[in-house]
């Protein structure tokens, strides 16, 4: 199943690659969902007990073309927000750390910085920004103090993300501050759709990486993950409960800008491109503050 937030109304996405079209939901349920994506993440089993019996050619015929445009974060006002460092060794060693053996460093992005797949992004003015392809999941069923082996029964799908992050901000002293570095407006991006794991032959190994201008920086697989998503998600729970609908990043693979020599960073004009199989494309166009062109 996929699950797209389409202007802030969930619909099921329908069709393959390339040709999909959508449902909205409270009309395809009939009322039984609303359109809010908060309340379908906290029924969740209802939902996907719901999705499983439907005929899908009936819907078909109330379903319409999807506008890239019109595309929002699967998960848009989570309670709460995790993202992952250093889970991915060769990430973890051009970034000068060792690779974590008991927990990666985990912060926070801010569900303000949240949007769609297909974006402008403003270049705070003087910032040095980079690019961070993660695949993301989002919690379809409270968890706490749950085992590793659970873990996955309480995810609601998979979607494409990226951890874009304004360097200067993030390591500015006396201490780094990685929330505020990494939560500029836009620079959340998530999409196109949530995809439910039962989709993936294995949602522990799926290909994703980013381009530049068409360039390849980035290209990885989550099979190298340090923290699986599994063990993520059993290891914050012996910390924090997790909610319906909470967003985790999950890491990102090696060849962000800040690792390289000489380290590159994000320009006006550039264009980055994402994907992660299975799930889709995510389209950044990066462009200057209005006061700056």
């Amino acid at each position: 199943m996929r699950i797209a937030n389409i202007d802030h109304r969930a619909a099921l996405v329908l069709g393959e690659e390339g040709s999909e079209r959508a449902v909205d939901i409270a009309h395809g349920s009939r009322g039984r969902f609303g359109p809010n994506l908060q309340a379908l993440y906290e029924a969740w089993d209802d939902v996907t007990e719901w999705a499983a019996v439907q005929d899908l050619s009936a819907l078909a015929d109330d379903s319409f073309p999807i506008d890239r445009s019109h595309l929002r974060a699967p998960s848009p006002a989570p309670r709460q927000v995790f993202a992952v460092g250093l889970n991915y060794h060769a990430h973890a060693a051009e970034s000068g750390f060792e690779s974590p053996t008991h927990l990666p460093p985990v912060f926070t992005k801010y569900a303000s910085s949240f949007t769609g797949p297909d974006t402008d992004v403003i270049i705070p003015t003087g910032g040095n920004v980079d690019w961070e392809v993660e695949l993301v999941a989002v919690i379809g069923r409270e968890a706490g103090n749950i085992d590793e082996a659970d873990a996955w029964a309480h995810v609601a799908g998979l979607t494409a993300g990226q951890d874009i992050s304004e360097r200067i901000t993030q390591t500015r002293g006396p201490a780094p501050q990685f929330g505020l570095g990494k939560s500029f407006a836009g620079f959340s991006p998530q999409g196109p759709w949530l995809v439910t794991p039962d989709e993936f032959a294995d949602p522990d190994d799926l290909e994703l990486g980013c381009t530049i201008d068409g360039e390849e920086v980035q290209k990885g697989r989550t099979r190298d993950l340090i923290f699986p998503v599994s063990k993520l998600i059993a290891t914050l729970s012996h910390t924090v409960t997790l909610y319906p609908g909470d967003v985790i990043f999950t890491g990102t693979p090696a060849g962000v800008g800040i690792g390289r020599n000489p380290q590159r960073f994000l320009q006006v004009g550039d264009a980055l491109d994402s994907w992660i199989d299975g799930i889709g494309e995510l389209h950044q166009r990066f462009v200057a503050e209005p006061d700056a062109q």
